[in-house]
């Protein structure tokens, strides 16, 4: 990869154009983790590419080519979530997960909604992306230690998140249950009706 970059440096359009294809998913699940939906995030990364092209020629160290593209990419999430921050979007629905994707995909989407948006990103870039911590300090303009905190608070707020809709399925069985027998009860007292009459 760090050829392509070497290439797309010195303005090789098609190793740029590869470059771009190699990092799609990746750009793809980040811009996701901060956005709401897929036409926002196709939105920032079509920015994020046209700025790389026009950009890559700054760029001093190649092996660095994905980090700097990934803030590139945040920077445009960004401008896309302040500029939606003042129009109502209350008349949108909710997406529903399409045939085309995965079971993973949808729970993967369902668990970024739960978090902060602050915890989303460092959780993205850490576990999807495999950014080490120094990584994503740098990526995100802040402090190692704040990235750590963060990425702890991310896990604790997820844990609470499963843990009280594991307690409210646990609450609804007995329920389920006291209504299954109540049913079960009056079958068994209605043939017992049809049994006498019989």
């Amino acid at each position: 990869m760090i050829q392509l970059v070497k290439y797309s440096i010195s303005g090789d359009a098609d190793a740029f154009l590869e470059l771009m294809e190699k990092n799609s998913l990746a750009m793809y699940k980040v811009a996701r983790g901060i956005l709401d939906n897929d036409e926002d995030a196709a939105d920032a990364m079509q920015d994020t590419i046209l700025t790389c092209f026009e950009k890559i020629h700054t760029l001093k160290n190649p092996e660095y080519f994905k980090t700097w593209m990934i803030r590139i990419l945040i920077n445009e999430c960004n401008k896309i979530h302040r500029h939606y921050k003042n129009f109502s979007r209350a008349e949108e629905l909710p997406e529903v997960p399409g045939q085309d994707m995965s079971i993973e995909e949808f729970e993967f989407k369902e668990m970024l909604g739960m978090l902060d948006e602050s915890y989303r990103i460092i959780l993205v870039l850490y576990y999807v992306e495999g950014f080490r911590i120094a990584d994503i300090a740098s990526i995100l303009n802040m402090n190692e230690n704040t990235v750590k905190t963060r990425l702890v608070r991310a896990r604790m707020q997820l844990k609470q998140e499963y843990t009280s809709a594991e307690d409210n399925i646990q609450k609804k069985r007995p329920q389920q249950k006291k209504k299954e027998n109540r049913e079960f009860t009056g079958i068994a007292e209605g043939l017992q009706n049809i049994r006498m009459k019989i």
